[in-house]
């Protein structure tokens, strides 16, 4: 049943981000051949690069990524379970937190665990754009690595902030019932808490969702759509971590924000143009008396 479930929430998400992309004000003219017309410049289209890739860039950022996560997992493997009386008191935690501490819920946990087959999302989407010939296959390659390497660098700062064991999960706190059963097996990973990888996987996952739709389809009116639901989904993870006893609202918060600038900054990183609403900069020039940027419309 909760495979089942997962799974329908999947495709309906796919479903909603692919209507979008099939609506029929965004969709090509066909040929008389049959062919379909290539999209105009300002709808994205195969004919239009959105990303660049450079070895300069990319190699030391891909190498960082994927070293900082296997850093990050080491890490993690090797904390230490903490006595008892050696647990931060209540006092020591923050405010808004102190009310989560104890909390413990398995079936809540086990369904946050289940939106993880959303993580495919940005891609089936991507992929989708892709075979309707409205993106190019170098700039669906090149999205692919950037969602990489944001999955891996939020991975690698989320382990390596755990493993210094700022506080405990919730449950650990708990005194009776699951949660101190849970308490009494845990692993030295439960005895970091912040911050929420949920979180911040989500918040990655969402931002690329509608990073792709915005730029490959503009003018689309599923725009909103798109970013509310994406967003919405990733807010909700975090909900049910909270609900769940295995992460406090700030650890939430967090990690929502370290998804989304960790996410915001590789985008930018690779974005052939920065877009300003209906302007774009598509370039920065500068000589031994000058200097400019180019725009486009």
């Amino acid at each position: 049943m909760p495979v089942r479930i997962s799974k329908i929430i999947f495709f309906a998400l796919v479903a909603l981000a692919v209507a979008g992309v099939a609506a029929p004000s965004d969709a090509p003219a066909p040929m008389p051949s049959g062919e379909l017309a290539p999209m105009p410049a300002d709808k994205g289209g195969a004919g239009t690069r959105h990303y660049m890739l450079t070895l300069e860039k990319d190699l030391p950022l891909t190498f960082f990524a994927a070293f900082g996560s296997i850093y990050g997992n080491y890490r993690l493997s090797h904390m230490s379970v903490t006595a008892r009386e050696d647990l931060p008191a209540r006092e020591d935690l923050l405010p808004w937190d102190r009310a989560v501490m104890g909390r413990y819920n398995k079936t809540v946990d086990d369904v946050s665990d289940w939106f993880a087959v959303l993580g495919a999302m940005p891609l089936a989407l991507g992929a989708a754009s892709w075979y309707r010939g409205d993106a190019c296959g170098r700039d669906l390659a090149v999205y692919s690595l950037m969602f990489a390497q944001a999955l891996a660098l939020q991975s690698a700062l989320n382990l390596t902030f755990r493993s210094m064991k700022f506080w405990p999960r919730p449950y650990i706190y708990a005194e009776d019932g699951a949660g101190a059963r849970a308490a009494e097996s845990a692993e030295g990973e439960a005895y970091g808490s912040f911050f929420s990888g949920h979180a911040s996987a989500a918040f990655t996952v969402a931002v690329f969702t509608g990073e792709w739709f915005s730029e490959m389809y503009p003018n689309s009116a599923y725009r909103p759509l798109v970013w509310a639901g994406t967003l919405s989904l990733a807010g909700f993870v975090g909900v049910l971590r909270i609900a769940a006893g295995k992460h406090y609202p700030s650890d939430v918060v967090v990690g929502a924000l370290a998804g989304t600038g960790i996410s915001l900054a590789v985008i930018r990183l690779h974005k052939k143009s920065v877009r300003f609403g209906p302007v774009a900069l598509s370039g920065l020039w500068a000589g031994p008396a000058s200097a400019g940027a180019s725009f486009a419309f």
